[in-house]
């Protein structure tokens, strides 16, 4: 009944294979490996996109900050939620990257709006050589509160950001997860609805830790190789990071695993969707979600063993309703969740 993070899970079983395999023997290193060549027709092929510049780093941070710090400038502001985890969970890690500010936009249900998106960019670049210019869109897919933009709601945004000639990338931690939820390719949700960088990401999803930039545009891919280095993510032993990724490319694994925490989560939803004492904020969509319910049972669950993040104190009244978090990996399965909705109902 492990329901903290994504993150927490066990990397999947022909993950760790192929590192096993790869560590026999010798490579060049710093991503002139073969594997790291098969990664990038692999990703190439994925995506649809034949001229796409691929990238590999250990961490999502570390994806999220280089890729905007090759996307703007200093003297530029970064457009996104204020839920989003460049602006939430990353220590200023993009504002270091880049050199830029991030602005938050509005949000209703954790995304931003074609509304408010334009809103908040004519706020900006109105001051001349005083004020900051503008920058990169950033959107994050899943969001962090477990909601997902639809296709339509992405290329909305996108094409706001085209009226102010704004480049867009989208944060994709949980981009397999997304793409389950919308049953569409890679493709449609990325550069088909106008996305130019996406951050495919592995390592909430059965990887040890590496996740994928992707450049629709090859113009980025000098300068995103000089800030990697630059700011110390280009592995000398790049190996393990493409094999990673080579494994999760293979038989469309990545596909898989997300189905599963997305099965998972979804179960877990409809379980609790039955208890008239349970409410959601945010409907979940993929395999995370926020829910409220008496601190009392909260209290008795997490007596039973489970653990999830509990967003007030586990001590106090017994009926005051209390917010958690719940997020299912890929190896939670349905027997996890029946155990923690059995926990609730004992």
């Amino acid at each position: 009944m492990f329901f903290a993070s994504d993150n927490s899970g066990p990397a999947h079983p022909a993950v760790m294979e192929a590192m096993i395999r790869a560590n026999d023997g010798y490579r060049f290193g710093y991503g002139a490996e073969a594997e790291m060549d098969r990664v990038r027709t692999g990703i190439r092929d994925l995506f649809e996109a034949p001229e796409a510049a691929v990238y590999l780093v250990a961490t999502g941070t570390a994806a999220n900050s280089i890729a905007l710090g090759t996307l703007s400038n200093p003297w530029e502001t970064i457009f996104c939620t204020k839920l989003s985890h460049i602006n939430e969970d990353e220590c200023n890690a993009p504002e270091f990257y880049s050199g830029a500010k991030l602005t938050c936009v509005p949000d209703e249900n954790a995304k931003m709006t074609p509304a408010t998106l334009r809103a908040t960019i004519e706020g900006e670049e109105t001051r001349g050589v005083h004020g900051p210019q503008r920058g990169p869109v950033s959107i994050t897919q899943v969001t962090e509160k477990g909601t997902v933009y639809t296709l339509d709601e992405i290329a909305a945004l996108t094409e706001v950001a085209r009226e102010f000639g704004l480049a867009t990338h989208l944060d994709g931690a949980r981009f397999a997860n997304a793409i389950v939820t919308l049953g569409c390719t890679p493709a449609d949700m990325t550069w088909k609805a106008g996305i130019d960088c996406v951050c495919f990401g592995g390592t909430k999803n059965g990887l040890m830790g590496v996740e994928a930039v992707v450049f629709f545009d090859p113009k980025h891919a000098w300068e995103f190789e000089l800030r990697r280095k630059r700011g110390a993510h280009l592995f000398s032993k790049h190996r393990y990071l493409s094999t990673q990724m080579e494994a999760y490319l293979e038989g469309d694994l990545w596909h898989d695993l997300a189905t599963k925490a997305n099965d998972a989560g979804q179960h877990l939803a409809d379980g609790l969707r039955g208890m008239n004492a349970v409410t959601f904020p945010y409907d979940p969509e993929a395999n995370l979600m926020f829910f409220e319910m008496p601190r009392s049972l909260h209290q008795k669950v997490r007596a039973a063993g489970a653990q999830y993040y509990l967003m007030g104190a586990e001590d106090g009244e017994g009926d005051e309703m209390v917010m958690g978090r719940l997020v299912c990996d890929w190896s939670v399965g349905r027997e996890g969740v029946d155990a923690f909705l059995a926990a609730l109902k004992a």
